[in-house]
C-alpha cells in the first residue's frame, strides 16, 4: 500500500517547528531529510525513523517495523501530533544520521 499525499502533508506539518526538513518521493513512499541527511521516511502510512541510540532513548517502547520487505526495521513513530516531540526527537538524532555520500565526479 503507498503512502498518501495527505499523510505525507500531515508529517510535514508536524514537523514545521524545524528547518531544512525535505523529501523525496519513491516507489508510492516517501524518503525524509533534515539537512540532506536521512531521518526516516513514510511507509504505509507511518513514520518510521532511523534506529540511532537517541530515538530509542526518546522512545523506549517504540516498535520495530520494515518499512518494505527486505529492508532494514525502523522505530515506528507513534506520537506524530506532537510538533515539540518531533522536533526533539529530529534535534536529538541528528547528529547521529549518516551524512550524505559525496557523488562521484565523472
Amino acid at each position: 500500500m503507498a503512502s498518501s499525499k495527505e499523510y505525507l502533508d500531515f508529517i510535514l506539518d508536524g514537523l514545521s517547528l524545524l528547518d531544512g526538513i525535505t523529501y523525496r518521493a519513491m516507489m508510492g513512499e516517501y524518503i525524509l531529510y533534515c539537512n540532506d541527511r536521512i531521518l526516516g521516511g513514510i511507509y504505509d502510512n507511518r513514520l518510521l525513523v532511523k534506529p540511532v541510540k537517541a530515538a530509542k532513548a526518546l522512545m523506549p517502547n517504540a516498535a520495530l517495523e520494515l518499512p518494505y520487505e527486505g529492508a532494514k526495521q525502523m522505530l515506528l513513530v507513534e506520537d506524530v501530533e506532537d510538533k515539540e516531540f518531533l522536533k526533539e526527537l529530529v534535534q536529538a538524532m541528528y547528529e547521529e544520521l549518516p551524512k550524505p555520500k559525496k557523488k562521484k565526479e565523472k
